[in-house]
């Protein structure tokens, strides 16, 4: 009986917050839309859907990466952007650039770019943090610390890149290295809907052991897991999910970090269907009022992702300093 008073007091706090998201939704649609006139409000309209649906999804891709990867490390203050998933991307899209040239097909054809930043992407990662994970045993404070050499070295690399690149090109390509929502790409929201959806059926007996899987690899075996692949396809996951978001939105710091353990918190279970869905409620609600905040109160002048890497960063060190590692 207890268990069940839970279980509908969780799905009572999703509803509010699909209810919240939905009110923000329409607040972001409608606040200032000129609806007096329609030639004017169906323009808006063409210019916010396609910002809004790339703020859900990207908001989807980074609550469920975050949650997965926190249950796969067994650690809650660990997230993708931790382990420099976020510089990784940028390194990979910028090495296109580099190499193919903003003229060329790679990069002019969206859906093409975004297919070929993640085909590399998912290779390199998934070698590079598999063997980092085996080789660490999964203890977090290697792996936290590897993760901060990782991200500087592909920073430093993407650094060295655009410093050496034809300005021309550079120009092309500083809009996809910062998060902005002003300036999202929305060609491929087809395609990055149709993936994430693909992935989550490729990946759903995998994400249905997460709660068998935080038992521990010993326990996990013995309950005839086979530890190692279910690892390396979730891993693949996260990896996809967080390169979706940074091709649509650029890198955002810290998001998922927030979200998941408020996510955690709020919910206080231990079945990870409900806390995926919490985390990527709670993403898409952040992100929405603070995409209205930033337009209508500091009129574009601040991008979001200022107060997110601010607010994540506060909270990281809030959750590393008295929550006890975040376990």
């Amino acid at each position: 009986m207890v268990r069940s008073k839970a279980f509908q007091k969780n799905i009572f706090l999703l509803l509010v917050l699909a209810a919240l998201v939905i009110m923000a939704g329409a607040g972001y649609l409608l606040m200032d839309s000129k609806m007096h006139n329609p030639k004017l409000f169906r323009f808006v309209l063409s210019l916010r859907l396609p910002t809004l649906a790339v703020m859900l999804t990207a908001a989807f891709a980074i609550g469920a990466a975050s949650i997965i990867f926190q249950s796969v490390i067994n650690n809650r203050i660990v997230t993708p952007c931790l382990l420099g998933m976020n510089s990784m991307y940028t390194l990979v899209h910028t090495t296109v650039v580099f190499f193919a040239g903003s003229g060329s097909l790679l990069v002019t054809n969206s859906n093409l770019s975004f297919a070929v930043d993640l085909l590399i992407m998912a290779v390199t990662a998934t070698f590079i943090y598999g063997y980092l994970f085996r080789k660490t045993n999964h203890n977090v404070l290697y792996v936290l610390l590897i993760g901060t050499v990782l991200s500087s070295f592909f920073g430093s690399i993407q650094s060295t890149l655009v410093r050496i690149m034809d300005p021309n090109e550079y120009d092309s390509l500083l809009v996809s290295l910062v998060a902005d929502f002003n300036n999202v790409n929305a060609e491929v929201i087809g395609f990055a809907v149709v993936l994430l959806g693909g992935l989550a059926f490729f990946l759903r007996k995998d994400l249905a052991l997460l709660d068998v899987i935080t038992l521990g690899k010993d326990q996990a075996i013995n309950l005839g897991v086979d530890y190692d692949r279910t690892i390396r396809r979730l891993l693949l996951g996260v990896v996809l999910c967080i390169a979706v978001a940074t091709a649509m939105v650029g890198p955002v710091s810290f998001l998922g970090l927030i979200i998941a353990n408020l996510a955690r918190q709020s919910l206080n279970t231990y079945r990870h269907g409900l806390l995926i869905v919490g985390s990527a409620l709670m993403g898409m609600l952040a992100i929405i009022a603070g995409q209205l905040v930033m337009e209508h109160v500091f009129s574009f002048a601040v991008p979001i992702s200022t107060f997110i890497t601010i607010g994540g960063g506060i909270y990281f060190l809030y959750l590393l300093l008295f929550k006890k590692g975040g376990n």
